[in-house]
C-alpha cells in the first residue's frame, strides 16, 4: 500500500561536486535510514540488502551510541559479507553523527569505498532516535524515515522533520495494525496532509511483498543518481 507522488521527487535531492571521488569516479549513492527505536530500521536495512545484493554492489554503515548491536545483527543474518558492514560508535546521541558532526560517518563510507569498492549504494542507518531525526545532506543523498503502527497511528499527524521532509516515509509493521488499534487509512490521510506529494510506503516485512516497494524506490534513486 503506498501513496502516489509527483516524480519530481524521484531522484536524490541534490547532486553536487562531491558526487565524484578524488580519482574522478562517481561515488556510491548514500541513503540514510532513521526513525524511532523499534520501528524496524535495521530489519528494513537487512531486507533491502537481501533484495538488492545480487544486482548491486552495496555496503552498510550503522550508528549506535556505545555498541555495535545493529551491525552485529546484520552480520548474524549474513545479509552481506562482513567486510561490507561497518559500525560507528557515536559516544553520544546519534543525531550528532548523522547531522551535526558527520566526520566519523564520512570516514566510514569513504573507507568502505576504498576497501571493497567500487560501490553502487551505501545504506547509513541512524541509531534509535525520535521524530526529529534528520540526516545532513553532506552525508546522505536521500533519507528514508521509518515509523511503525505500534508507535501510534497519530505519528503522521504529529509530524516532525523526519515525517514531513524525508524523501521516503515508511510506515512499518502494518500486520500489527489490528492488534494495536491503528487505523491505516487515517495514517495514510495524515501522511498525505503532512507530506503533500512526497512518497509514503506502507510495509510489513512479514508479508510476501516485504520490502518490495522500498527496494523499487531505492532502484529509482540509483537510476537518477547514475543517469
Amino acid at each position: 500500500m503506498h501513496l502516489g507522488h509527483d516524480h519530481s521527487h524521484d531522484g536524490p535531492s541534490a547532486v553536487g561536486a562531491d558526487a565524484q571521488r578524488p580519482d574522478g569516479t562517481r561515488r556510491a549513492l548514500r541513503i540514510g535510514l532513521g526513525g524511532p527505536v523499534g520501528s524496524g530500521k535495521t530489519a528494513t536495512v537487512a531486507a533491502l540488502c537481501q533484495a538488492l545484493r545480487d544486482e548491486l554492489s552495496l555496503a552498510v554503515v550503522t550508528n549506535d551510541i556505545y555498541t555495535r548491536e545493529d551491525a552485529e545483527f546484520l552480520l548474524r543474518e549474513a545479509v552481506l559479507p562482513p567486510e561490507r558492514i561497518t559500525a560507528v560508535e557515536t559516544g553520544a546521541c546519534p543525531h550528532t553523527a548523522i547531522r551535526d558532526d558527520i566526520s566519523a560517518n564520512l570516514e566510514a563510507v569513504e573507507d568502505l569505498e576504498d576497501e571493497v569498492g567500487p560501490l553502487d549504494l551505501i545504506l547509513v542507518e541512524s541509531g534509535g532516535d525520535n521524530l526529529t531525526a534528520t540526516f545532513s545532506r553532506g552525508l546522505v543523498d536521500a533519507q528514508i524515515f521509518v515509523i511503525d503502527v505500534a508507535g501510534g497511528d497519530d505519528i503522521p499527524r504529529k509530524g516532525g522533520p523526519g515525517v514531513t521532509t524525508a524523501d521516503l516515509l515508511v510506515v512499518n509493521k502494518t500486520d500489527l495494525a489490528p492488534y494495536v488499534g491503528s487505523d491505516l487509512a487515517r495514517m495514510a490521510a495524515d501522511a498525505k496532509a503532512q507530506r503533500a506529494e512526497l512518497p509514503v510506503v506502507f510495509q510489513s516485512l512479514r508479508s510476501e511483498a516485504g520490502v518490495t516497494d522500498v527496494a523499487a524506490w531505492v532502484r529509482q534513486q540509483l537510476t537518477a543518481w547514475t543517469a
